[in-house]
């Protein structure tokens, strides 16, 4: 009986012992707070920014008067433009931009003027713009570095002086080129870009067209440009990101 009594009260302080042990507090780490996964990078969506670099005059330019030579200037302006991304490696695009520069106001030697005491002629660029389509490729591993390829529609306000006028127009013609453009942040690019441009006049001259006057579609002038800008990267209404393939 006594042995009975022992048995049945050891079972019942062990069920009292095991309950209070349920009732304390666990000491099981809490979960991990939830560190969203960082954005994924593309270069979908729009953007804009600025640009600096220079220019020079192509000595091919030309116009009744003589060759203009090669001088140069400073060239600076603005960008707009959108990109679409329809593979983790391929990239197109629209951009459009204008350009204030001074390239020009130096020249070649004009034969008309010399013959009539001296002169030269002098040809200066006041300012351009382009619309332009871009189609640029990544690359395995690199995804923050686009190599574009460029062209489209130009047009630039041209100015020459001679001794006895100025003759300027607003001259259209086409501008090609490329360059690179890097990531370095997720909303920010940096780029390097060269184009060569060549516009012209759009009148054509009834008497065998010799190039009288800038807006002549017989008077062209040709320049290069290099420039160094940045991109600000909205991104706002982007697909899914591409690049996660990599």
């Amino acid at each position: 009986m006594k042995t009975t009594l022992s048995a049945i009260a050891l079972a019942a302080a062990l069920a009292a012992g095991a309950a209070q042990a349920a009732d304390l507090p666990s000491r099981k780490a809490p979960p991990p707070a939830y560190i969203p996964p960082p954005p994924v990078l593309t270069w979908t969506g729009f953007y804009a920014g600025l640009n600096i670099g220079g220019g020079w005059q192509d000595r091919s330019s030309s116009n009744v008067w003589g060759n203009n030579g090669n001088s140069g200037g400073v060239v600076g302006g603005g960008q707009l433009g959108y990109n679409y991304q329809f593979s983790p490696w391929l990239v197109v695009g629209l951009e459009t931009d204008f350009q204030g520069t001074s390239i020009g106001g130096g020249g070649g030697n004009n034969a008309w003027a010399l013959a009539w005491g001296g002169g030269v002629s002098t040809a200066r660029i006041n300012w351009f713009g382009t619309v332009r389509g871009r189609a640029g490729i990544t690359f395995p591993g690199v995804p923050t570095l686009l190599v574009y390829g460029t062209g489209g529609f130009a047009y630039a306000d041209v100015q020459r002086n001679f001794w006895w006028n100025q003759n300027s127009a607003v001259q259209t013609g086409w501008t090609a080129g490329g360059g690179v453009e890097w990531m370095f942040l997720p909303n920010w690019s940096a780029k390097a870009e060269y184009l060569y441009t060549d516009v012209s006049g759009s009148n054509q001259n009834l008497w065998w067209n010799p190039g009288f006057g800038l807006n002549n579609v017989n008077n062209h002038t040709r320049f290069h440009t290099v420039r160094a800008g940045v991109n600000y990267h909205f991104n706002f209404g982007s697909p899914a990101p591409v690049l996660a393939a990599y």
